[in-house]
């Protein structure tokens, strides 16, 4: 499990050492969002664009305080220690915890600034659902957001989809499930099995998470 310790402040020097691990360049998606808890969903998403796209890997990016959220957050702890036991079985599923070291409101903008000053010989993908491609327009910095990344979203049937920006699009899946319906699930006693790896139902069982 991951150790507590690594939502903690760590070195800068440390966190550019990982990114910088490779200079050769790699194609990096990215999935952003609370996670919280993080579902089978955002793992076939991240598994369907990885292969369709052929990237080198996916990293999930958990948010600090989301912008255009507002429901209570489980702790940085748990929801990192969460994505990290759906991640670990994946060699090319990563967990970086830049926006909660960073602290503050988490923008997009601000991450994918930063890891393209850091790792600027990677190539970012940045992946996401069709209401996200819906709103995307609404984001900080959203124009040049686009210049910065390519933009994938996940195409669901029968969503209205209206990008504002060039997208390449994946069909997944249409699981329809959202971190809100397992917290609901789990307050009402509904059983959550199969919705989230078995690892991390068995945490939120453990910690007592979501009940209240």
């Amino acid at each position: 499990m991951m150790d507590a310790k690594c939502i903690e402040k760590i070195p800068e020097a440390k966190v550019e050492l990982d990114l910088q691990a490779d200079d050769k360049g790699r194609q990096i998606g990215i999935m952003g969002g609370t996670f919280n808890p993080v579902h089978i969903a955002h793992l076939v998403a991240a598994e369907q664009a990885m292969t369709k796209l052929r990237l080198d890997e996916v990293w999930f990016i958990p948010d600090n305080i989301p912008p255009h959220k507002n429901a209570p957050l489980t702790s940085a702890k748990d929801r990192a220690t969460m994505l990290d036991l759906a991640t670990r079985d994946n060699p090319k599923f990563r967990v970086k915890l830049l926006e909660l070291f960073r602290g503050g409101v988490s923008y997009t903008v601000d991450t994918i600034r930063y890891l393209k000053e850091k790792a600027p010989q990677n190539n970012y993908y940045l992946i996401m659902g069709s209401d996200q491609v819906n709103s995307f327009h609404t984001w900080k910095e959203a124009s040049e957001l686009a210049k910065m990344v390519t933009l994938v979203g996940i195409r669901r049937p029968g969503y209205p989809q209206d990008p504002q920006y060039p997208m390449i699009w994946v069909d997944a899946p249409d699981i329809r499930l959202s971190s809100t319906a397992i917290r609901r699930s789990v307050a009402t006693g509904t059983s959550i099995r199969y919705l989230v790896p078995e690892s991390v139902r068995q945490y939120i069982e453990e910690k007592g998470l979501y009940r209240d």
